[in-house]
């Protein structure tokens, strides 16, 4: 597995195109050599593209809006295409599935029609998940009836191991459990103030035990860990991306 750096941690460097290209090439000089695109300002697809192979990053992944994906799969399809970017991710379910079973069974239909889209095109849907999943109904969570409902040769994961566990759930049970179903993983870690409150972590600085979560999606075949942290908490969100690369190198991970 490689490891890349979600741009969603950097969103708020990532307004205009400048900002965008400065950005991408202090990724680069922290170590990342791939990145997840999302959060980005307005930019063209070319102009994206031109960007990344002068820094000389690789464009692994994208989150982009659902709707996109059901009215404008031609032209995401070539936007991916363009940029050499095989997974075609989702960043959250969009509100109107979230509330029952039928609603998570509905999407996990019509995800799959546009999954089986999208590799007939040769790329790969991947669901990113969130905690909310892991509500259940009739002692069935939203993440098994995607799980299960979905075509398990079309549909993929993007697990994001802090939401598994922030959902109650295993994340490394949860690696398995999608294996062969999942090329990229969100990498996220967590620490608990003295107060109790749950913050978002640098990789290694928290509490999740990443040396199982890395040998999992190594075994499962997982291609690309995507780096996120949503929240630094005052911290320069690039400091942070170098924290958790440097954690990530000494745990052994490929770059």
């Amino acid at each position: 597995m490689k490891i890349a750096a979600q741009l969603y941690t950097l969103r708020d460097f990532l307004k205009t195109e400048e900002d965008i290209a400065a950005t991408l090439q202090k990724v680069k000089d922290i170590g990342y050599n791939a990145v997840q695109v999302s959060g980005l300002g307005p930019i063209g697809d070319e102009a994206l593209k031109t960007i990344a192979d002068r820094v000389g990053v690789h464009i692994c992944a994208t989150h982009i809006p659902f709707a996109d994906m059901v009215d404008k799969l031609d032209a995401v399809i070539a936007k991916h295409k363009l940029w050499n970017c095989k997974y075609v991710g989702i960043g959250g379910l969009p509100n109107e599935y979230r509330t029952s079973a039928e609603g998570y069974a509905n999407f996990a239909k019509i995800a799959s029609d546009v999954s089986r889209k999208l590799k007939e095109a040769g790329l790969q849907f991947v669901y990113h998940n969130h905690a909310f999943e892991f509500a259940k109904w009739d002692g069935k969570s939203g993440m098994d009836i995607l799980f299960e409902q979905s075509d398990a040769g079309a549909f993929g994961f993007e697990l994001d191991v802090h939401w598994v566990h922030a959902g109650g759930a295993d994340a490394v049970g949860w690696i398995r459990k999608v294996n062969g179903r999942m090329q990229v993983v969100h990498l996220k870690d967590f620490t608990v103030t003295p107060s109790g409150e749950r913050q978002f972590a640098e990789i290694g600085e928290g509490n999740m035990d990443f040396g199982a979560i890395l040998q999992a999606c190594e075994e499962t075949g997982v291609e690309w860990g995507a780096v996120e942290q949503d929240n630094c908490y005052g911290r320069d969100p690039f400091e942070s991306l170098a924290i958790s690369a440097r954690n990530l190198k000494a745990l052994g991970a490929s770059f």
